[in-house]
């Protein structure tokens, strides 16, 4: 069984999405510490590139700081061996095909089973393009995480059938950020892919307050936040791990 699925097995999930490297490596590591101290049930680190286009301003922002400050794959994937030795929560990589082939795509994803990472969260990657990496994740274990978009439609059944770990599900068109309101028909996408899988499903994008997250979780199994930690990370710099923590209780205590 993929031990993300543990991450969804007490309640709703809420997972915390984390630049490493912003605005230090030493600072991501407590604030994903307190994170998990806080309730949070998976952590997303991602691996600054130079061009992610999903992200809207304050992530691409994050993932400039980190990249300014010297931090390479390398230094993350050390960043994840000192965390395990102490957190057991599930811990998945958000970054871009380019990280993963300019790395090497075995050696990328055979460190990812050594150092404990239980997933890989490609979102340039299309569903008709993942057997790029599907056999070398299945290989080594590691769950490349599925998206499931508005757009999706008649895919959605076909994406479903064949994810694992988890499907991350974008709650609205465009790149990541806050937003002030979520209008997707978000149930009726999340109803297709309970009707064929029972892999869980977690909404991002958009999602910044605790009012949002417990809409987003009466429809699925988990709620995603980046750039609203982001923004906290933004305005306390190294003493930003504290106020994590409490807005990752807050939003846990909610779901």
């Amino acid at each position: 069984m993929s031990k993300i699925k543990s991450a969804f097995e007490n309640g709703k999930a809420f997972i915390p999405f984390i630049t490493c490297g912003d605005p230090n490596l030493e600072t991501t590591a407590k604030i994903v510490r307190e994170a998990v101290a806080n309730g949070a049930d998976l952590i997303e680190l991602g691996i600054p590139f130079s061009d992610p286009t999903a992200e809207g301003p304050v992530i691409q922002g994050a993932n400039i700081k980190a990249l300014a400050a010297g931090v390479t794959t390398d230094k993350v994937f050390d960043l994840v061996r000192d965390l395990r030795k102490d957190v057991t929560i599930p811990m998945v990589f958000m970054t871009y095909a380019n990280v993963v082939y300019s790395y090497g795509a075995e050696k990328f994803i055979s460190t990812c089973k050594e150092i404990g990472i239980d997933g890989l969260i490609l979102p340039d990657i299309p569903y008709e393009e993942k057997e790029e990496f599907l056999p070398l994740c299945e290989k080594y274990a590691v769950d490349l995480i599925s998206f499931i978009a508005p757009t999706s439609k008649d895919r959605i059944a076909m994406i479903a059938k064949e994810a694992t770990g988890f499907i991350y599900v974008i709650s609205s068109l465009g790149v990541t950020g806050t937003r002030s309101e979520i209008k997707t028909d978000l149930a009726s996408i999340v109803k297709v892919i309970r009707e064929n899988t029972d892999v869980p499903c977690a909404i991002g994008f958009g999602i910044s307050t605790p009012e949002q997250a417990k809409k987003m979780v009466d429809i699925s199994d988990g709620a995603i936040v980046g750039s609203a930690i982001i923004k906290i990370i933004d305005e306390y710099g190294e003493a930003s791990p504290k106020h994590v923590g409490e807005y990752v209780k807050s939003m846990k205590d909610a779901l």
